[in-house]
């Protein structure tokens, strides 16, 4: 079953995905190009920035590697990406990594295959330790970007969604009661345990629906299971599945 048969919002259905972006990268009109690598550097340069800050413990190194990054992608080191062989998220991992190999080894020029050193931080560990912590950077990054969106929307909308929401998850054990005493005043108006209790599945849905997009934007027109499994990855398929109920289940 592919995602036509699942119900979340209507416009993750009809955007690009991120595959359509990396293609006109590199292939498209000059209009085009421009317009994709902005998008696919915002897209990404958070997480990577974040990983490489971890990575390297190092911030003015971890500077010199986003420029590199960037000069990179720019010169059409993506070029060859096939939606076919992988996630795209794969590929910037894979290039964060050669990333960090390169630097370490420029580190060391005049070190023999013999001599013993430390190896750098991504794999220091082994390769499962790397992967553990790209996809936890990844994983906050979508995290962020959705958040950043629901305030957004509340901006847009006058409708709290970002504020309850995250009154929520600051205070997780405060009784419905009490969390709307708190919302009333940062609201300036009166609100009851049950109103704060529907408003914050409405902020859910709509949270869900923007990590959703953000998520479905580095896969190439995903099956259902194959959208589940990158979930199931990033340890989000718990918090989202709620919002993705199939259309032919009864209500």
């Amino acid at each position: 079953m592919t995602l036509e048969n699942i119900e979340i919002d209507p416009r993750l259905s009809q955007m690009s995905t991120q595959w359509s972006i990396v293609f006109q990268a590199h292939h498209g009109s000059p209009e085009q190009v421009s317009s994709a690598v902005s998008q696919l550097m915002c897209r990404y340069a958070g997480a990577v920035h974040r990983y490489l800050l971890k990575a390297l413990k190092d911030p003015e190194a971890a500077a010199e590697l986003d420029q590199e990054f960037a000069v990179r992608f720019l010169r059409g080191d993506f070029r060859r990406c096939d939606p076919k062989r992988g996630r795209f998220r794969d590929y910037v991992k894979r290039a964060v990594q050669n990333l960090i190999n390169d630097h370490y080894r420029r580190k060391r020029p005049n070190l023999s295959l013999d001599s013993h050193f430390e190896e750098p931080a991504a794999a220091d560990s082994g390769l499962a330790q790397f992967e553990q912590q790209f996809l936890e950077s990844w994983r906050k990054d979508l995290l962020d970007r959705a958040w950043s969106s629901l305030s957004e929307l509340e901006k847009s909308t006058g409708q709290p969604y970002h504020t309850v929401l995250r009154s929520r998850v600051d205070h997780p054990d405060l009784p419905s009661q009490e969390l709307a005493k708190q919302l009333a005043i940062a609201l300036s108006r009166p609100l009851t345990a049950g109103a704060v209790r529907q408003s914050l599945q409405r902020s859910r849905r709509k949270y869900v629906d923007f990590l959703l997009t953000e998520v479905l934007a580095s896969l190439d027109r995903p099956s259902q299971d194959e959208l589940e499994e990158e979930l199931s990855d990033l340890r989000l398929l718990d918090y989202c599945r709620p919002f993705m109920k199939r259309r032919d289940e009864p209500v």
